[in-house]
């Protein structure tokens, strides 16, 4: 919920704030009336104003977000924004090749970040379990023709040793 509640000199009333689409929506429900501050029943009235709008918003996000999805799994060259190819240098000083996941899970709600080894795996396999793991992350179903798309995109020049 985007609702706050705000009470200080400049305004007293509800403040609601969402991004639809890289676009701010910031409205403000005021809970005076003549210069008074409202008897409880109208202020629950206001409220509820408050609360609609923001769930109003709130499926216009999930709407566009869903409609996005694919647009926002990939970089304009076609590579998955979120799984890198990396060397990663170990304390032995021995360098791997790995695949690194680093999302915004939507599953867990927070940010999400583990690697698959190459040379442990193979490139196929590592590939394969990131991919996994994003799609997991990204709630996209195995089914679909984006985790399709998504598996068909492992970067052309990876170096196995």
């Amino acid at each position: 919920m985007s609702i706050k509640l705000l009470d200080n000199e400049a305004f007293y009333g509800y403040r609601v704030r969402r991004t639809v689409n890289g676009k701010l929506y910031q409205e403000y429900f005021s809970l005076k009336k003549d210069g008074k501050r409202m008897v409880p029943k109208l202020r629950k009235q206001v409220e509820m104003l408050a609360i609609a709008r923001d769930e109003a918003l709130s499926e216009e996000q999930i709407k566009v977000k869903k409609k996005l999805k694919a647009y926002r799994c990939f970089n304009d060259d076609g590579s998955v924004k979120g799984i890198s190819y990396l060397c990663k240098t170990e304390k032995s000083g021995t360098v791997t090749p790995i695949f690194q996941v680093g999302i915004a899970s939507e599953l867990e709600n927070k940010i999400f970040c583990t690697s698959f080894s190459i040379r442990a795996h193979g490139k196929e396999e590592a590939w394969l379990q990131a991919v996994n793991a994003y799609a997991k992350h990204k709630l996209i179903n195995r089914k679909t023709k984006l985790y399709k798309k998504l598996v068909g995109s492992s970067p052309k020049k990876v170096r196995a040793k």
